[in-house]
Parts: structure tokens; sequence; C-alpha cells
């Protein structure tokens, strides 16, 4: 991967630089937008160009050295995210001061991370920056969505509503995750009890009946005669060649899936997957209509709000058609016409979507379509 050098202004207006590797200068740019930098040049480093090899702290969480615990600290997630938001809408609302509000929820807040996120916000906020330029500070904590949320709450002075809508769609997000684990819990529970209750009577009970057969100098039926042989098998070193290949193949496949076009080759076959593909389908259509619904809803402009509903669809396909789908709604083309272009999402969502844009109303169209599908 080759190393890009970015150079931006800071929340005051100073010069800043940082460093960035990815794979090309678009993966680069995409990798800078997810961070919230609106990079003002971005050149590949020269072999002998040392100028910012070191990120620049303000991205956010970036470390000025190798701190063991700062490595390990947990990131926010979707609920820790909606408590956020929920308790800082009511705050505002209540008319307490934005960055008194900040202070509380500094004090309150358990995970390091965040904590350290909230003080250092509330403390450029205090200085006279906009909060949603304090928040891009830290993408670690705080993702394109609730930047684009707040960023349009202060942008029309409704930054209660904004935050109340905010933590209503990260609390159904979080639902919709809730869910998904909760229907996959007891099928993989039982999957797991299965596998190692047949690993147990292959490994400890079959050869005890093995040898009695032995004994009897009886001929086995072809079924349980492979039963002990894959009971031999197991007992043997092979099994511990299999397993380390098996690791080993793991491992692969994980680097393999880290590259974009591995991303995107697993991603496809995901959705051609009998079953599961489908969920994917439903889980990452329900997660669009959402997100750009809110956003659209909350005054965020069409091609920012489908730049981020793209980074949320977790399907590198359905997030290239997005994306694809954006570039063709800044030609002047619908929406609805652009995504069925694309033939990803289902039939239903695409004529929902439709006939949202004849009746003006996309943004409650597109809240029912994820209803449904959730």
């Amino acid at each position: 991967m080759a190393a890009f050098i970015a150079s931006y202004a800071g929340p005051t207006g100073q010069p800043r630089t940082v460093t960035i590797k990815a794979a090309d200068l678009a993966e680069a740019k995409k990798l800078l937008r997810r961070r919230g930098i609106r990079a003002e040049e971005l050149r590949p480093v020269s072999p002998g160009n040392t100028q910012g090899t070191k990120q620049d702290e303000a991205t956010g969480g970036g470390l000025s050295s190798f701190d063991l615990n700062r490595l390990l600290e947990k990131a926010p997630g979707v609920k820790e995210k909606a408590v956020f938001a929920s308790k800082l809408a009511a705050l505002v609302d209540a008319g307490v001061p934005i960055v008194r509000s900040l202070d509380l929820m500094a004090t309150q807040q358990k995970l390091p991370m965040f904590k350290r996120a909230l003080t250092k916000v509330s403390l450029d906020v205090n200085e006279g920056i906009a909060l949603a330029t304090a928040l891009r500070q830290w993408p670690k904590v705080f993702d394109q969505l609730t930047i684009a949320m707040v960023e349009a709450g202060e942008a029309g002075g409704v930054l209660d509503e904004a935050l109340k809508r905010l933590a209503k769609l990260l609390e159904d997000n979080a639902k919709l995750q809730n869910q998904i684990k909760g229907a996959l819990g007891y099928p993989v529970a039982v999957l797991v009890i299965a596998i190692l209750v047949f690993l147990g009577m292959t490994i400890f009970l079959i050869p005890t009946f093995a040898g009695i057969f032995e004994d009897l100098g009886a001929e086995l039926p072809l079924f349980t005669q492979l039963m002990v042989d894959l009971s031999k098998l197991l007992r043997s070193s092979a099994a511990l060649v299999f397993a380390g290949a098996l690791l080993v193949a793991v491992w692969l496949f994980n680097r393999y899936y880290a590259t974009d076009k591995g991303r995107r080759v697993v991603d496809r076959l995901m959705l051609k997957v009998p079953l599961f593909g489908d969920l994917i389908m439903k889980t990452a259509t329900a997660q669009f209509c959402r997100i750009f619904s809110s956003l659209t809803r909350a005054g965020v402009p069409i091609l920012m709000a489908l730049d981020i509903s793209s980074e949320t669809a977790g399907n590198s396909i359905i997030s290239d058609a997005i994306l694809d789908s954006r570039a063709l709604v800044q030609e002047g083309v619908l929406l609805s016409t652009a995504l069925t272009r694309q033939k990803v999402l289902p039939d239903m969502a695409l004529s929902m979507l439709s006939i949202g844009e004849e009746t003006g109303e996309m943004d409650q169209m597109l809240s029912k379509v994820a209803d449904f599908y959730e």
C-alpha cells in the first residue's frame, strides 16, 4: 500500500498534515472522508519525504507515541452512542448550555476513550469551535452519521431536534443488531454444542466400541466402519495437521478479505448464499433506508446523505451501488432511477422510493420501508 500526505485546516484554521496509507488516491480520499478530514491537498509520499509521517493528534484519538493502554481502549458502540445522543438532547432541550452539557456527559462516561473525547470536545466548543467540527476530530468515537446530524442541527438552529432524531436512529440500529444476534444466538449455540458432542463421542466413546468389535472379529457395516476410521483419524497426528491447516486457511482468508478486491468477491458471493444472502440484503436495505431517511429529514444534503449511507451498508457491493447512484444523482438522475440501474436493492424498496419522490414524502416512505424490512 502507498502512503499519502494530506494537508488540511485545523479547527482554528491552522495548517495541519496527516499521513494515510491506501491502495490508491481514490481510496485515500475515501478514508479521509470517513475521518471527517477535508483535504486541501493530497499527494503521495516520495521515497525521501518524511514530512507528515506521524499522524496529527487532531484526527481524534490518534497516538503520538505507542501507548499500550490506549491501543487496548474500547471504542464506544452503537448503544453507548445512542445513550450519549439521548442524554445530550435532553440537556440541550432543557436549556443547559452545550459546554456544561458536554462536561456533565464526560463526568458520567465510563469508557476512557469516550471520556477523553468529550472532555476535549467541550474545551474546543468553549473556545468557539462548532460542535460538529470538534466532533470531527475524533473519528474513532463519533462516526460520519453523528457528525452530519449535528452539523445539520447547528445549521438549522434545531440541535436538540437533530440529537433526538440521532438518538432514535441509533437506538433503532442497536435494536436491530440485538434482534439479529438474538435470532442467531440459539442456532449457533446448538451448532457448537452438537459439534462438541460429536467430537467427544468420536474421540473418547467410539474407540471403546472399536476395541469390542475387533475382539468379536465381526464385519462392521459401512457407516460404523466410517465412524471408527474417523475416530482413528481424529486421535492421530493428522488431526493436528488438519487443525493447523484450518487456522492458516482462516488467516489467509482474513488477509484476502482485508483487500478491496477480496472484500468485493466475498461480499458478492455472500449475497448469493441461500437464506443468508437474503438476510444480508434485507438488513442492508433497512439500514440504508433508515439512515438516509433520518439524514434527509434532518436537512443533510442528499449527496452527503448518500455518501454516509454507503458507509453503513455493511456490504461492499451494496455500498458501491449506492456510491454509483450518488454519481448519477449528481448528474440530475432521480435517486430511484439511479438505484434501479444498479439492480441491487429489492424491487419493493425501489417502488416505495419512487412513490416518495413523486409525492414529495421520500423520507417518510423510506422510514416505512425500513420498518417493513426490519
